[in-house]
C-alpha cells in the first residue's frame, strides 16, 4: 500500500484554496455522499514557466490527476470513487479532476499500528490486516483515518507508468518483509 504524491522536483503544483481542502476533509469525516463538493478551486504554486505536473496536490486526503490521467484510468479509478473538477487560475494548464475516494474499509490492524493523533487522525505507521485488504481497489481511506488516501501497489505502478519520476509513491505497507515502509509516508 502507497501514499502517492508529486515527486519533489521543479514543477509547478496545485494549493487548494477557498476552503477546498475543508470541504473535502469534512465529507470524508461525514462519510455522507452528499457532503462531497461538486466542484473545488486551486491555485498554480511555483515559478510560472516552469510546467505543470498531472499529479499536483500534494495532499495525503485530495488526490488530484489530469485529465489524461483520468481517461487512462477511468475504469479502474471509478470502482472507488468519482471525480471532482477543479477550478484553477489557469485554464492554459489543462483540465484536472479530483479523485474523490469513496471506498472506504475496515482493515487497520489497530493493534500493531500507531495510535491516531487525536486532532487529526494522523497515523504514522499503518499496519493492515492482510486478508481485510481490498486488493480490487485502486485506492481506499480507513475508518480510524477518513483523511488519508491508500493505494493498491498496481494503481500506484500503473500512474508510475505514465507519469514516470513525477510521481512519488511512498511504501505504507506491505506483506513482503523486505520492503521497508517509509518512515513517515503520510508527512512532507
Amino acid at each position: 500500500m502507497y501514499r502517492l504524491l508529486s515527486a519533489l522536483r521543479e514543477f509547478r503544483t496545485l494549493y487548494l484554496v477557498d476552503l477546498s481542502l475543508t470541504k473535502v476533509n469534512r465529507w470524508q469525516r461525514s462519510g455522507r455522499s452528499e457532503d462531497c463538493p461538486e466542484e473545488i478551486t486551486a491555485e498554480w504554486i511555483g515559478n510560472p514557466v516552469l510546467r505543470v505536473t498531472e499529479f499536483p496536490a500534494g495532499y495525503p486526503s485530495a488526490p488530484v490527476l489530469s485529465r489524461r490521467l483520468v481517461d487512462a484510468l477511468h475504469d479502474d479509478l471509478t470502482a472507488a470513487g468519482r471525480f471532482v473538477p477543479v477550478r484553477t487560475d489557469d485554464a492554459d494548464a489543462g483540465e484536472f479532476l479530483l479523485y474523490a475516494v469513496e471506498a472506504v474499509v475496515d482493515c487497520l490492524d489497530a493493534r500493531r499500528s500507531s495510535k491516531p493523533r487525536k486532532a487529526t487522525g494522523h497515523i504514522k505507521q499503518v499496519v493492515f490486516q492482510q486478508d481485510a485488504l481490498p486488493y480490487d481497489l485502486p485506492a481506499f481511506r480507513i475508518p480510524e483515518w477518513p483523511g488519508a488516501v491508500f493505494w493498491n501497489g498496481w494503481a500506484a505502478d500503473r500512474l508510475a507508468e505514465l507519469l514516470g519520476d513525477d510521481l512519488e509513491a511512498r511504501l505504507v505497507w506491505s506483506d513482503d518483509r523486505s520492503l521497508t515502509p517509509h518512515p513517515d509516508p503520510m508527512g512532507f
